[in-house]
C-alpha cells in the first residue's frame, strides 16, 4: 500500500506524496465525495486515506492507490472503460468524471445494487453483475481497463477486449501481496510497461481467475 497519514485528506496527501499531477484526476477526487460511497457507519472515516470494509469481506481501496491506478490509464475524455469490481462505485464514479463511458463488473448482486444508487446521476455509467475475469465482450473494445481484484495474470478474454494501444493496470499475484502493474497492447499483444506500486487486494474469482 502507498504509505501516507491516515489523518490527511486525500487530494492534499496525493499532491505531497507528489505521485499524481494530473490536474482532472485530481480535480474528480475532489469533486466526488468518498463519503458518499462508503457504508453510512464509515462515513466518518471516508477522508482517511484507508481501504474501508464492505460487504462480503471487501473492502474499498485506499484513495492514493485509486488515484495512482487511475492516473496510470491516461485516461482521454472520449476512451470507454471496463473496471473489474464495481464495490461500491467511488472509483467507477472517479472514471466516469474522466471517460466518455464507463462499464463497470460486480460480482455480488447487492454491491451492484448499491453501487447502481450511488451512480444514479451518471448516465455514462453501466454496472453489471456478472463474472469479471470474463470482461464484457458485447461491449469490447475498450481503451483502458482496470481491474481492482488479484490474479498471477491477465485473464486472457481482459486482454482480448482491450483495444491496440490500449492500457491495462490490474494487480499481479496470488491475493494479498500483489505488484499492480500497467500493461499496454501494441501488435495485438499485452506488454508490462512498469510497476505501479505493490499492494494488498482480494482475489479475482470467475471462470478465468480463481475458483
Amino acid at each position: 500500500m502507498v504509505e501516507l497519514s491516515a489523518h490527511t485528506r486525500p487530494v492534499d496527501a496525493l499532491v505531497a506524496a507528489g505521485g499524481v499531477r494530473d490536474e482532472r484526476l485530481l480535480a474528480a477526487i475532489a469533486a466526488v465525495p468518498r463519503s458518499a460511497f462508503v457504508p453510512a457507519e464509515y462515513a466518518g472515516q471516508a477522508e482517511l486515506d484507508a481501504p474501508i470494509p464492505i460487504p462480503h469481506g471487501q473492502v474499498t481501496t485506499q484513495p492514493s492507490l485509486v488515484a495512482r491506478m487511475v492516473d496510470a490509464l491516461a485516461l482521454h475524455g472520449d476512451a470507454r472503460v471496463l473496471e473489474i469490481g464495481t464495490g461500491y462505485g467511488w472509483q467507477t464514479a472517479l472514471l466516469a468524471e474522466l471517460a466518455r463511458e464507463v462499464f463497470s463488473v460486480e460480482r455480488f448482486a447487492d454491491l451492484a445494487g448499491t453501487a447502481r444508487a450511488n451512480l444514479a446521476d451518471r448516465e455514462n455509467v453501466h454496472v453489471v453483475v456478472g463474472d469479471g475475469s470474463a470482461g464484457l465482450p458485447e461491449h469490447a473494445p475498450f481503451d483502458a481497463i482496470l481491474v481492482a481484484a488479484a490474479y498471477p495474470s491477465v485473464p486472457t478474454p481482459l486482454a482480448e477486449q482491450l483495444a491496440e494501444g490500449g492500457r491495462l493496470v490490474q494487480p499481479l499475484g496470488p491475493g494479498g501481496a500483489e505488484d499492480v502493474v500497467l500493461l499496454e497492447k501494441h501488435g495485438g499483444e499485452l506488454r508490462r510497461t512498469r510497476s505501479i506500486t505493490g499492494a494488498h487486494f482480494v482475489r479475482l474469482h470467475g471462470a478465468h481467475g480463481f475458483p
